[in-house]
């Protein structure tokens, strides 16, 4: 049977009342899901969880008893540590731990070293970024226990544009940056983070 258009249809108009209703529950749905706003508190979980490598971490790998294999190493732009024997091995995502145990195993299955012991300590992290209203924007070394506002000072200051209300956050381990509120809690810094300091709207 085939309906009739236009709104004397009793039908049509409750097909038309039912998809304006769905559409509204998609519509809630999407805005009560949107993860791009967060809180210091929420960037702040982050802080002590198991460090995990990315580009830009300098590492010294220790295999015991094999001097001529234990030396100090970057993790490269592709995420990899390029050893002697066993080439390029997968670092970024992992925890040293992680990335120690995936050398021995390769070393071990290679066959080049009978059951390796090998430690992987990080002897300086990867950069963080300050982009934006700061008056000296750049890269800048990164130190344990780094707070945004000393990130700041790092870089000169805010500039008179600046908004310091909010700022954007990059960080390893987000599918996409959030905009922080900040609220007077110090907001920590962690290891390869992008702090982008947008203009304050007058």
């Amino acid at each position: 049977m085939l309906l009739q258009s236009g709104a004397t249809n009793p039908i049509a108009r409750l097909f038309s009342a039912l998809l304006g209703a769905l559409m509204c529950l998609a519509i809630a749905g999407c805005a009560s899901s949107d993860s791009s706003v967060a809180s210091v508190a929420d960037a702040n979980r982050m802080v002590g969880q198991e460090f995990r490598l990315a580009s830009g971490d300098h590492l010294r790998v220790t295999v015991f008893g094999e001097p001529t294999l234990t030396a100090e190493y970057e993790v490269g732009v592709g995420g990899t540590v390029t050893l002697p024997l066993i080439s390029e091995v997968p670092a970024a995502g992992q925890t040293p731990t992680q990335l120690a145990s995936a050398i021995s195993t390769r070393l071990e299955q290679g066959g080049f070293v009978l059951a390796p012991k090998v430690a992987v300590d990080v002897l300086s992290h990867r950069p963080v970024y300050l982009l934006g209203e700061v008056n000296k924007p750049g890269e800048y070394p990164y130190e344990g226990g780094l707070t945004f506002h000393q990130a700041i000072a790092k870089a000169g200051g805010f500039t008179p544009r600046a908004s310091r209300g909010t700022i954007v956050l990059q960080r390893s381990g987000w599918a996409a940056s959030r905009t922080i509120k900040l609220n007077g809690e110090p907001l920590v810094i962690l290891p390869g983070d992008t702090i982008i300091v947008k203009e304050a709207f007058f």
